[in-house]
């Protein structure tokens, strides 16, 4: 298994992508906070929550850098198909587009 630190330095996103551990099921929550219960039908699916290991520079936009508002540690949600899976030692990782990161998880 690639520890954490090891792959951030094997593996630089470039422009305004994000590299993400995704949370394993055990990590993920059954039950938010209010009390809404998550369908187990969900544990079939890819989990869209995880962890950022590495932010690229980010992307130009009209002449300025526009950099992403994501930062290396968040636990992020993202949109369920809006990634580019990378294996790296037999484990998965995400590259996705900071456009495609639609909240950081303050807990």
């Amino acid at each position: 298994m690639a520890k954490k630190s090891e792959v951030s330095k094997q593996i630089t996103p470039l422009g305004d992508r994000v590299l993400v551990r995704p949370f394993e099921e055990s990590e993920l929550e059954k039950k938010t906070v209010s009390g809404i219960i998550i369908p187990e039908t969900i544990d079939k699916e890819k989990p869209e929550q995880g962890e950022v290991l590495a932010v690229g520079e980010g992307k130009f936009q009209d002449g300025q850098l526009i950099t992403p508002s994501v930062k290396k540690g968040d636990k992020v949600i993202f949109s369920k198909f809006g990634y580019d899976e990378v294996t790296v030692e037999g484990e998965e990782f995400y590259l996705i587009k900071s456009d495609n990161i639609l909240a950081v998880i303050n807990k």
